[in-house]
């Protein structure tokens, strides 16, 4: 039974199965998880795992084999088309590794741009972008276009585009791939310390270690089936 308080994902029973021709590959397993309201979780596992698979499952990209997905108490796998779409654009802010911003739009415009589409007033736009811009340590550098940053800046601003939008859920496929480690770290604590202010909840998936190690609570999994989920206490 979903708690409606705190429960932001719930998966029950969620499988996937790809097929190729003949060939079955069996991504997810009756994979069961909660994702409660605050949290700061790294899904991890080896290549193969299913942790792509979860977080595309998670995020409404792929609909399940079997099973289902509730964000926010709403049964995401059961939407399709404009509908999905919508849910998912007012619902959960994504962080890419390759950092996914409009070249040609400046900071303010790519941080802007999810608000724009949901209809948010340009004063209510700018009076949130500024907020948000001092949080991540850019302020004065809404102007710029993203070729004008360093990777570690795009990726800052690829998290407040994110975070701005206040969605239920933010989640971050391999965001310190391209980074280096000292770069990663300082965005990482940083994300950490938006989640305790603001209390967001982030989801990673990822293959590094410095994200294992500072997440609060970690999931891993092999061969699509959850083999230790771990809590941290701070």
């Amino acid at each position: 039974m979903i708690d409606q308080q705190t429960a932001v994902i719930q998966t029950e029973d969620l499988s996937m199965v790809y097929r190729t021709g003949e060939i079955a590959v069996q991504a997810l397993c009756q994979v069961n998880l909660t994702i409660r309201q605050g949290e700061f979780t790294a899904i991890a596992g080896p290549s193969g795992s299913g942790k792509t698979t979860l977080l595309n499952m998670i995020s409404g990209l792929d609909h399940p084999t079997a099973g289902k997905v509730f964000l926010s108490g709403k049964a995401m796998s059961d939407m399709s088309g404009s509908e999905l779409s919508d849910f998912r654009r007012d619902h959960i802010g994504f962080v890419f590794q390759s950092y996914n911003l409009v070249p040609v739009l400046s900071v303010r415009e790519n941080i802007e741009y999810i608000m724009l589409l949901q209809g948010v007033s340009q004063a209510e736009r700018r009076r949130r972008v500024r907020e948000i811009l001092h949080d991540i340590g850019l302020e004065g550098m809404e102007d710029r276009r993203p070729v004008h940053l360093s990777g570690g800046q795009q990726q800052r601003v690829a998290v407040a585009r994110a975070m701005v939008s206040q969605p239920d859920l933010i989640l971050a496929d391999e965001p310190t791939a391209n980074l280096d480690s000292a770069t990663g770290a300082s965005l990482v604590d940083m994300m950490r310390t938006l989640n305790r202010d603001r209390g967001m909840t982030f989801v990673f998936s990822t293959h590094d270690e410095m994200i294992k190690e500072r997440a609060r609570r970690l999931i891993i999994l092999k061969d699509g089936r959850i083999e230790n989920d771990e809590v941290r206490t701070e």
